[in-house]
């Protein structure tokens, strides 16, 4: 018989390659807020929490010698976090003047909301959005099927 364990919560959590670098980056980008850091003798960060509203992002420096590896300079990571605000252009601004790279601009999207793709020193993705209409999932799949069948 298999037994199911209730999950709790679930976390991001972001190899970088200069984690206190990162830090600071995502406070003044996105107002994170540093919870606590752990530190090993020579200085590299295993592991930190960073506080995004009611969220929690977890990081840490790499240790490629357990095979945990930042993003590499230049590529793109397969993921991204998203972080759903208030004002979406105001964020981005905000990422931009701390040292972000906006990939996407803030752009009005077919599911409601106005988002925007923001690459961070570190190499990691971020999508902003903030919502700028309520739709059913039903008026979303329809828009997705138009946008998807034009052309």
């Amino acid at each position: 018989m298999s037994h199911t364990s209730r999950i709790h919560e679930v976390f991001a959590y972001l190899r970088v390659a200069d984690t206190a670098a990162a830090i600071d980056f995502y406070t003044r980008a996105f107002g994170g807020e540093e919870l606590f850091r752990l530190v090993e003798p020579s200085g590299r960060i295993g592991h930190a929490e960073v506080r995004f509203g009611p969220a929690i992002v977890m990081l840490s420096d790499e240790f490629p010698e357990f095979g945990m590896r930042a993003p590499r300079p230049g590529e793109d990571t397969p993921s991204c976090v998203h972080l759903h605000v208030d004002d979406c252009d105001a964020v981005v601004a905000q990422a931009q003047a701390a040292g972000g790279t906006v990939t996407m601009p803030p752009t009005d999207q077919f599911y409601g909301e106005r988002a925007a793709r923001v690459r961070d020193p570190f190499g990691h993705t971020w999508l902003i959005g903030s919502e700028n209409e309520a739709l059913t999932p039903e008026e979303m799949q329809r828009r997705y099927t138009a946008l998807m069948t034009s052309g």
